[in-house]
């Protein structure tokens, strides 16, 4: 199922305006101590959102519901890339400014009504997540590394499934209609952070 979904991500409603430029994982492969590393803090803030999105809206049950095992599946993510790095005799290295989550950051909505303010940090996360899943299948598809390429699908699939998560719980608490049509605004403004961004092989993002 996963693979059906990242397969058809770009042709449906969840579909990344965008692709990445195949330029990357090249850049990737050469840049493995930097990119485990950024991919390890990535994980980290997936599982630290999802825990103040718990502390946030302790009365959207489902939402608690759904978000409690994810904080433990991308905790347990962390501590995998955590695993590699050491396997690889590699520290962990410094957290760097995630550019691409901070522009992000910028287009959500923070006044307004809270419903407004919850959709956008739900349809935030399943951008990041829906990128996360691109970026991972073609480092699954295009590394040279056979044993990193069959790692990364492992991420690729698990990513595949967060994204759809963050969407249903926007269209549970939301109107469907509106759901949508601010989704295609957020993929549009993703499509140009990620045509302006610069091309880094360091940062999963």
């Amino acid at each position: 199922m996963a693979q059906e979904i990242v397969s058809n991500h770009t042709k449906n409603i969840l579909g990344l305006k965008l692709p990445t430029d195949p330029r990357w994982v090249n850049l990737a492969e050469i840049s493995i101590e930097e990119i485990l590393t950024d991919h390890a803090y990535c994980e980290q803030k997936a599982a630290l959102t999802c825990i103040s999105y718990i502390q946030r809206y302790p009365e959207k049950e489902l939402m608690v519901e759904e978000l409690a095992p994810i904080v433990t599946e991308e905790w347990g993510h962390f501590r995998a890339v955590l695993a590699e790095l050491k396997k690889r005799g590699l520290p962990l290295g410094k957290q760097r400014r995630d550019e691409y989550v901070n522009k992000l950051l910028d287009f959500q909505r923070k006044g307004g009504h809270i419903d407004d303010r919850f959709l956008d940090q739900m349809l935030t996360m399943a951008l990041v997540e829906a990128r996360s899943c691109e970026r991972f299948k073609r480092l699954s598809e295009g590394m040279n590394d056979t044993y990193l390429r069959r790692f990364y699908r492992k991420f690729m699939e698990s990513e595949a499934g967060h994204y759809t998560l963050f969407i249903n719980l926007a269209e549970h608490y939301m109107p469907k209609d509106m759901v949508r049509k601010r989704w295609q605004e957020w993929l549009k403004y993703e499509a140009d952070i990620i045509n302006n961004l610069e091309i880094r092989g360091d940062r999963v993002h």
